[in-house]
């Protein structure tokens, strides 16, 4: 894929309007061990996301995907290129808790109770006890899990402990969510569902949000834009535009719209595995 063209120009590219998030020519390459070649994760990646918008990352296992979002999330340092996060460096929307991150595993102590564990970000940032419980309480009711305030982790489906997970990645209000296939290991009934409540979720609170996911199905359903991305190194081959209307169901699905899009993405996927 050395000769792809560059992703055309996303919405607002040239306008003048600052993007929420950005990425410019970004690399990553992680050193070989023990005398084994550098391993290029990343290469050349261009990517403007404006405020609001849901941007699904696909492509073959091993493409980078994670690996973009960490560089968001300040967890990997990118080796050449820019990545920032509303005009600053990944570190200081760290620092600044304007990133939220939900990782595949829900990841929660299971030590703390549900409540506990939502209201961890708001206690480790010295937010007043009564504060930070009445934050949790309210984000606990927004993604659904009233009433298992006080439940232990070990006591959730896994649906409802990445509902937590999902909780407690908003509790300090960040403006962009970054989201690592935090569905792939449910099964399909509770991915529908929850993909129904992140869709009302992420509008409703109008999130900037960069989702990792494997299926163009799920990607499609949720999307503004769906970037596909090539086996490694990762590069950003193509941005498809999701015009679908708004609101979405699951119904959604069913339209000739739907399943255009969704096969032009398998085709897309197709020509960055070199299948003809």
């Amino acid at each position: 894929m050395a000769g792809a063209e560059r992703p055309s120009p996303s919405p607002g590219e040239g306008s003048g309007r600052q993007a929420q998030v950005l990425c410019e020519d970004l690399q990553v390459v992680y050193p070989g061990e023990q005398g084994a070649k550098p391993v290029h994760a990343l290469q050349d990646i261009n990517l403007e996301v404006d405020e609001g918008q849901f941007i699904s990352l696909i492509g073959p296992s091993g493409c980078g995907k994670s690996t973009l979002l960490r560089v968001l999330a300040d967890l990997i340092t990118p080796t050449g290129g820019t990545a920032r996060i509303n005009d600053h460096p990944p570190r200081t929307a760290r620092l600044n808790r304007e990133v939220g991150f939900v990782f595949q595993d829900a990841a929660l102590l299971e030590w703390r109770r549900v409540l506990a564990n939502v209201a961890l970000p708001l206690e480790l940032q010295g937010v007043p006890r009564a504060e930070r419980q009445a934050r949790a309480r309210e984000l606990i009711e927004l993604v659904g899990l009233k009433g298992f305030e006080r439940s232990y982790p070990r006591q959730l489906s896994g649906g409802m402990r990445q509902r937590a997970a999902i909780a407690r990645a908003m509790s300090t209000s960040p403006k962009v969510m970054l989201m690592d296939e935090p569905f792939g290991a449910l099964d399909q009934i509770t991915r529908d569902r929850l993909n129904l409540e992140l869709l009302e979720l992420s509008q409703r609170q109008r999130m900037t949000v960069l989702f990792v996911t494997h299926s163009i199905r799920e990607a499609v359903l949720l999307s503004d834009r769906v970037a596909v991305m090539s086996a490694r190194p990762g590069r950003i081959i193509k941005l498809l535009e999701i015009d679908l209307p708004r609101p979405r169901t699951l119904e959604s699905r069913e339209t000739d719209a739907f399943e255009r899009l969704a096969r032009t993405g398998v085709h897309v996927l197709e020509e960055g595995f070199g299948v003809s």
